[in-house]
């Protein structure tokens, strides 16, 4: 098992003929997913790195039974891509698109749960499973199968550590960037359960930045429901106290948000917390060891 892709995942790429969609859905496939259409209005019947395209979501579905929805639509399309992608069915949306307006992302969240829609992101870099799929734009070669899961609102960060964890010898079961915008699909609080669930990831690694309070709402789920061995890591440690920095999520208010207070939440939590990225995989190793996994 993995969490949410696997191999019977079915890609649709909504605005593939674009140039970050025609890339990417080169990179997908070479990562051996199953990208099985593209849909861009007008340009249906035409092909893209040999994928037959689409005018409409429902065209598609109906032809391939794609599954999940890869969204490369720009920023003011971009509800209505969403929008279309749920009324087709599809049940998990990635949306790679950055600056959607915040009330925009408000209606496609709460119009994804109407519908049962999972989204992914805005803002993110996707979900990959080693061996399996990827739904996204995180670098194929950062990965190896392996029993590490990893959960992220930063994608730079996503790449390094999960890059990290290849290279000192281990794997990774599946890795899903969450986004950093103030509202996103998919919180660490949602992820955690499927993590838990999964019987192929044995310890998850956490990735989180100031900012919001996402951090602290994951460690009390860690705290009271969640049984695997976590490491963790903050980012935005050094940033100037009451300044704003990165993503549009990373804004701190009324001592919630700082990177001492979500730190403290995750040890209290019984999180062991990486000082820097490049300490991850080595503590990712020794809880492998505690709990006598390899």
């Amino acid at each position: 098992m993995t969490v949410l892709v696997d191999t019977n995942t079915r890609v649709v790429v909504q605005g593939i003929t674009g140039h970050q969609g025609t890339v990417h859905t080169n990179q997908m496939k070479a990562f051996g997913t199953h990208v099985v259409a593209g849909v861009t209005p007008g340009k249906g019947g035409s092909k893209v790195e040999g994928v037959p395209v689409f005018d409409s979501v429902t065209e598609a579905v109906a032809a391939t039974g794609a599954n999940v929805s890869v969204i490369f639509v720009p920023a003011p399309f971009a509800k209505d891509a969403f929008f279309e992608a749920a009324d087709a069915g599809i049940p998990l949306a990635v949306v790679v698109t950055e600056h959607i307006p915040f009330h925009d992302m408000l209606t496609m969240y709460y119009y994804g749960r109407l519908r049962g829609v999972r989204i992914i992101g805005p803002n993110c870099p996707g979900i990959a499973a080693p061996g399996k799929a990827k739904a996204g734009i995180i670098p194929n070669v950062v990965f190896r199968p392996g029993r590490v899961g990893v959960i992220s609102r930063s994608g730079t960060l996503t790449y390094e550590i999960v890059n990290g964890i290849k290279e000192s010898g281990l794997g990774q079961s599946t890795c899903i960037g969450l986004g950093g915008d103030p509202v996103v699909g998919t919180s660490f609080v949602d992820a955690l359960p499927l993590f838990e669930q999964d019987p192929d990831t044995d310890l998850l690694v956490l990735v989180g930045e100031i900012g919001g309070t996402a951090e602290e709402e994951a460690a009390d789920y860690i705290r009271h429901r969640f049984t695997k061995p976590v490491v963790a890591y903050i980012a935005g440690r050094s940033a100037p106290p009451g300044k704003r920095m990165g993503h549009a999520g990373a804004i701190i208010a009324r001592g919630r948000g700082t990177a001492a207070s979500k730190l403290s939440a995750l040890k209290d939590a019984g999180a062991t917390v990486a000082d820097f990225p490049y300490d991850v995989p080595t503590l990712v190793a020794e809880r492998l060891r505690e709990v006598g996994n390899r």
